[in-house]
């Protein structure tokens, strides 16, 4: 219940952006070009942490913090 509505706010969110980009900002280049930088920031950002959510952890790795006090 709770995915579906946020996959239904995240779409909705999509179209107001999309809309934004292409009724506000046709002629500005450079400012297109730093939405685009952000958006795909945040998109990375999002499924980076959806990545380490759904993944299980890697039992191999050992942080360097853990391997100082040992």
């Amino acid at each position: 219940m709770i995915l579906k509505a946020s996959l239904q706010l995240a779409f909705l969110a999509i179209e107001i952006i999309l809309t934004f980009y292409s009724s506000v900002l046709e002629d500005n280049l450079m400012v297109k070009f730093l939405l685009f930088v952000i958006t795909a920031v945040l998109i990375a950002m999002g499924v980076t942490k959806l990545a380490s959510r759904l993944l299980p952890a890697d039992k191999d790795y050992v942080s360097p913090e853990e391997e100082h006090a040992a």
